[in-house]
């Protein structure tokens, strides 16, 4: 596997590149603008015209998303030709990847050998899978390995792989020492990899969802419907996979024939010349969104200015328009939905919600195990120290890989089901699916925890014995899994929902495609504002439409209708949820 590329990137390539990015910018920032104007619209609209606020009972964790920092010696192929070399390796919370050559250098601040953001990778342990995989890059010579390669990789077995493979990068290759080290170092990985993906689709900010609206627009301009999963990473890493993804059969057709090598050596030298393009294109992206930066604050400053004042006028217009929109479009519309959607719609909504309810009562079954556990180690008359060590894991719980393993498992267990009932739509995002699920685990948990860790101390005193306080806490938990499954209802509800949009409604939109209707344009153009579209509008009026026939089905699947998850009773309720995320005082409350 010693084969390289006939040259790295010379700059007129780079210059390519970077005029490439120019006008992805060009296309795209329009869209973005238009969204962000759509997004300030939408929340003004709310703030005066708020609807039934869906509270929740558990208070939510101020503990950020995070993985646990995983450290340990491994074997990874690097160099040219590729050997296996020892490198000890560090995963950070934010899901960063770092290599150094000894332990000794990481413990003294040395530089390192490599790292990397595991935003977009999947994580391959077997051996045969991979080395598929490698065929499948450049097919024409495939099969060409058996007689020409000769390297480690391809003649001797790694007996615990970690093979990090991803679409526009360098594949980076390690081996554990053990199949334990291997299992944690998988676990850690996966972990890695779903934080970096999703800090889009976790954000509150206005300003995330418009720019993933605004990716969707573009796409949809230029003939692509259907979700996949372009969008998981920041915003430079999405645009990059969208601008990649544009110029990788050309990128392809160019560049192969002056690859040296055969097989597996040759695609191991295209993945490096890849990862030479996704780094340039990377670098002018990120620099694009941050000379972006001073226009969209303020702009978004200016449209709330100019929003505010006319916003009743604007949402009067808008619902006039669409009402003459959902006419027109009706017929088309219902005929679509029942020859094309129907059918299918009950089969997806029932597999999802399977599919989240398996999660959700893995949370439910692991938290009673957790509160469970702090019970049985109070009546035992634990010594302080011990007894503060149980509160810090149970603390932990959210983002320890192992025990959350057995509710992301319930995640990934109907990926392929999914993925077959989904694909006739054009839905490709499963592995965003899977992801949203896993993140919505993790997250009702973290609540729970912090919801049972600030009720504890606030009913634990130093005037109970170990007997009393377990007692207490045995009532505390109960209360606890009862807001549980409250908002575990609730959460289902939204979770499924909304992926049933996004599987049906760029499905639909293809289906009956917007097209200029000049009897409208004038009013909507005498606004004056990008947050009013005819396109806009026309979208709203089929996501609405959908939306009653998905509401339909989630109403039978569950049984109930589609309302927001209940109050929290004023008894139990807590006045304020500051502090929630804090160290908890469990462990010093109780005189044992």
């Amino acid at each position: 596997m010693g084969a390289r590329a006939s040259s790295p990137l010379d700059k007129q390539q780079q210059q390519q590149l970077k005029g490439e990015v120019d006008v992805l910018l060009r296309n795209f920032l329009p869209c973005y603008r238009q969204q962000l104007a759509t997004s300030v619209l939408r929340q003004i609209s709310r703030e005066l015209h708020p609807q039934e606020p869906a509270e929740c009972q558990l208070f939510r964790s101020k503990k950020l998303p995070r993985v646990r920092e995983h450290r340990g010696a491994l074997m990874q192929l690097q160099g040219h030709p590729p050997r296996w070399q020892p490198v000890f390796c560090v995963l950070r919370g934010d899901g960063r990847l770092e290599w150094f050559r000894h332990k000794e250098d990481f413990e003294n601040g040395a530089h390192v050998l490599g790292s990397t953001a595991l935003t977009g990778y999947t994580l391959l342990t077997s051996q045969p899978e991979y080395l598929r995989l490698l065929d499948a890059l450049c097919p024409d010579s495939s099969g060409d390995h058996v007689q020409e390669e000769t390297d480690p990789l391809l003649e001797e077995p790694v007996s615990f792989p970690l093979f990090l493979q991803h679409p526009f990068r360098r594949h980076l290759c390690f081996s554990a020492a053990t199949r334990e080290a291997q299992r944690a170092w998988r676990l850690a990985l996966q972990g890695g990899i779903r934080l970096r993906g999703t800090v889009l689709q976790r954000s509150q900010a206005p300003a995330a969802r418009a720019f993933l609206d605004a990716v969707r627009l573009y796409r949809q301009h230029r003939g692509h419907f259907g979700e996949d999963d372009v969008t998981l990473g920041s915003d430079a890493e999405v645009l990059s996979a969208v601008l990649l993804r544009e110029l990788l059969p050309a990128t392809r057709a160019q560049t192969l024939p002056a690859l040296r090598g055969a097989g597996r050596a040759r695609a191991w030298a295209w993945t490096e010349l890849l990862d030479a393009v996704y780094a340039a294109v990377l670098a002018g992206a990120s620099a694009g969104l941050r000379a972006f930066q001073p226009e969209k604050d303020e702009l978004l400053a200016s449209l709330e200015r100019t929003i505010r004042p006319d916003v009743d006028q604007m949402l009067q217009l808008q619902e006039r328009v669409a009402g003459r929109l959902r006419a027109d479009v009706q017929a088309p519309l219902r005929s679509c939905l029942r020859r094309k959607v129907d059918m299918q719609l009950s089969q997806v909504a029932q597999a999802l919600l399977s599919t989240v309810d398996a999660a959700l009562e893995a949370v439910r079954t692991l938290l009673a195990q957790g509160m469970d556990r702090l019970s049985r180690h109070l009546r035992g008359n634990p010594s302080g120290a011990r007894l503060r060590r149980e509160v810090y894991e149970f603390g932990e719980m959210p983002w320890d890989p192992e025990l959350m393993q057995k509710c992301y498992r319930e995640a990934e267990r109907s990926r392929g089901s999914l993925a077959q009932l989904a694909a006739p739509f054009g839905f490709l995002g499963t592995q965003s699916l899977v992801f949203g699920v896993q993140d919505l685990a993790q997250q009702l948990m973290a609540n729970a925890v912090a919801t049972f860790l600030q009720l504890a101390d606030q009913c634990l005193t130093t005037s109970l014995d170990c007997h009393q306080a377990a007692e207490q806490l045995g009532r505390v938990g109960g209360r606890v899994l009862k807001k549980l499954r409250s908002d575990s209802e609730s959460a289902q509800r939204r979770c499924v929902r909304g992926w049933l949009l996004c599987i049906f409604l760029p499905f639909v939109l293809s289906e009956l495609p917007f097209r200029k209707l000049p009897e409208f344009e004038g009013d909507v153009l005498a606004v004056g504002s990008q947050a009013l579209t005819t396109e806009g509008i026309y979208e709203g009026v089929i996501r609405g439409v959908l939306l009653q026939k998905i509401d339909q089905e989630l109403k039978k699947g569950l049984g109930t209708s589609d309302t927001p998850c209940p109050h929290v009773d004023d008894s139990e309720a807590p006045l304020h949820q500051e502090g929630v995320g804090k160290g908890s005082e469990l462990g010093t409350a109780v005189s044992c």
